[in-house]
């Protein structure tokens, strides 16, 4: 893909932040801002890493303090590239969309739930108050939209992040409202230091509202921000316009060839060959994988934070894991385990005998966990 795919198929712009101009320069040089902004984003924190081993290499030692700075380091240089992938990807007007009828809150209610972890962790307060409204959009567009606006806000709020779901009554469409603070409640007004709002998450969030059609506002009011993303087809008794598109009944994964990139999978398991094997065989997913070597790392893994998907081989799962299933799932009711069963060529998905971990036999991994995987994950979303 060269850079005039990406320039023809930028999407509709937001309404206070339209999308690139037609004429070649203006869009060559968004696309020049945004390469750059993930250049810094990735060298800044791979340099910081770099020192932290020449130090490593010199003295032959590292503290665990050193040591978990330096994966936060690769963590972030490894994320901001992910996010220059999905910005990419979403640009591109090659992705399929399959909409369908969600129900907007419950997505977000599902979205927040699953996060409360980070967002204890950061100490952020989140105060939802959401209407019920039923959009019709793209099931995975929407996941990674709300998700995207969750980790732009963590980046520039200090305290609070609100989330509001209304209904416009002429015409009737859907808002959702983020709002959040850059100071502390305490803190006064002038000596908060600026935020930068114009961060790679907001270049992402940017571009997955365009690509699905869905106007945006961001106002800046003092030391608050206020974002708001309108959603034109709201479903109703009678949809206008329906005749234009098609609502599918259901989510339709094949329409899209990695509807789940940048969902983030954990991977417990102590073999190397099994990592590897599980390693190639979502290679293509766009998934951010992770990898522990026992429960007890996963534990210590998922104290800040959980993923979307844990995947665990059959060895590993003992006392230790039955509890950290039960804490997970007690948080999130749908969260998503899958067992490698170390032998065999069957896949079970969740719920089959009364389980509720799908599993897959090592015999079969290439060919059923991308399967496994995108069907438990896509059932929640």
């Amino acid at each position: 893909m060269d850079m005039s795919d990406i320039n023809r198929n930028a999407g509709p712009g937001p309404r206070s932040h339209p999308a690139p101009a037609a004429d070649e320069g203006s869009t060559a040089e968004r696309w020049h801002t945004i390469v750059a902004a993930i250049g810094a984003a990735t060298a800044a924190p791979l340099t910081s890493a770099l020192e932290r081993i020449h130090a490593l290499v010199s003295s032959g030692r590292i503290d665990r303090a050193s040591l978990r700075a330096l994966r936060d380091e690769v963590e972030r240089a490894r994320q901001a590239g992910m996010v220059g992938q999905q910005i990419t990807r979403f640009a591109s007007g090659r992705l399929r969309q399959s909409h369908e009828r969600l129900q907007l809150a419950e997505t977000l209610k599902s979205v927040l739930s699953h996060r409360q972890r980070e967002t204890q962790a950061r100490g952020i307060v989140l105060q939802p108050t959401l209407k019920p409204a039923e959009v019709i959009v793209d099931a995975s567009l929407l996941f990674s939209l709300l998700n995207t606006v969750l980790d732009w806000a963590l980046e520039c709020a200090r305290s609070t992040i609100e989330f509001r779901i209304e209904m416009r009554s002429w015409p009737a469409h859907a808002r959702l409202h983020c709002r959040f603070s850059h100071r502390l409640p305490d803190e006064p007004a002038d000596s908060a230091e600026p935020v930068a709002l114009d961060t790679l998450s907001w270049r992402l969030l940017e571009q997955t509202a365009w690509t699905m059609g869905l106007p945006l506002d961001r106002q800046e009011d003092g030391g608050a921000t206020l974002l708001t993303i309108e959603f034109p087809r709201t479903a109703s008794d009678e949809i206008e316009g329906v005749s234009t598109f098609e609502v599918d009944e259901g989510f339709a994964p094949s329409t899209n060839s990695k509807p789940l990139a940048g969902s983030h999978v954990l991977v417990i398991s102590s073999r190397r060959e099994l990592r590897a094997q599980i390693r190639d065989a979502l290679r293509n997913m766009g998934l951010i994988v992770d990898f522990v070597g026992s429960v007890d790392e996963a534990t210590e893994f998922c104290r800040d934070g959980l993923p979307h998907a844990i995947i665990v081989e059959s060895i590993q799962r003992g006392e230790k894991f039955a509890q950290l299933r039960e804490e997970i799932s007690n948080e999130v009711p749908d969260f998503v385990f899958i067992e490698i069963i170390e032998e065999g060529n069957t896949f079970e998905m969740s719920g089959f005998s009364g389980s509720n971990v799908a599993r897959v036999g090592r015999d079969v991994i290439d060919s059923s966990l991308p399967s496994a995987l995108m069907f438990e994950l896509s059932k929640g979303l």
